[in-house]
């Protein structure tokens, strides 16, 4: 009798084993999908951790950047201050010139002047030349306009405050009479008559 229990216990074994086989087949599909989406999730996760990578990488170099303009411009709001103190030795100049005894002091102010645009420019600030220029809105302040036929139209005449740049941006547009066409429509204005902006 034992040797029957144990042939009837091989059968059922036999018999299992058949049928096992569709279900390790259906295990495998499941497994090679399970596989497809942990390597499309594995995928997006890499994807997502570039991006990651460069936007980190783009805020460092944005922080660098906005660092670098902060050490720039730092002094903008006193030399800005500064710049009327630089008007008044241009105006300081302009009327002693016109008196022969004020020769020492014109050279004194003068020496002062260039020592102040010296240590200014070694901060980045720099005055640029305006009369001559076309009138540039960026970079000048029309203050007054003059009919006239002995400049081109658009064309900066005179100036009355220097513009400055600091490290090659606008820290104030200088003020500049512009010349302007003669109006012909119009006998009220004759040319030259400095006709406000």
């Amino acid at each position: 009798m034992s040797d029957e229990t144990a042939s009837e216990k091989k059968e059922p074994e036999v018999s299992a084993e058949l049928p096992a086989e569709v279900p390790q087949e259906q295990e495998i599909q499941r497994l090679q999908a399970a596989l497809e989406a942990k390597t499309r999730e594995a995928e997006g996760l890499q994807d997502k951790n570039l991006r990651l990578m460069a936007e980190f990488d783009n805020a460092r170099k944005r922080t660098v950047r906005d660092r670098e303009d902060y050490v720039r411009f730092a002094n903008e709001s006193l030399i800005r201050e500064l710049l009327p103190v630089l008007d008044n030795f241009d105006r300081a100049l302009l009327a002693a010139k016109s008196d022969p005894g004020a020769a020492a002091v014109t050279a004194g102010v003068e020496l002062i002047q260039r020592e102040l645009l010296r240590v200014l420019e070694k901060f980045g600030a720099t005055p640029f030349t305006s009369v001559g220029q076309p009138f540039d809105p960026e970079r000048h302040e029309a203050i007054s306009r003059i009919h006239t036929t002995d400049h081109p139209e658009m064309t900066v005449i005179a100036e009355t405050a220097r513009g400055y740049l600091l490290n090659g941006r606008v820290l104030r547009p200088a003020m500049v009479t512009v010349a302007m066409a003669p109006d012909t429509s119009s006998a009220d204005h004759p040319a030259g008559d400095g006709t406000p902006a």
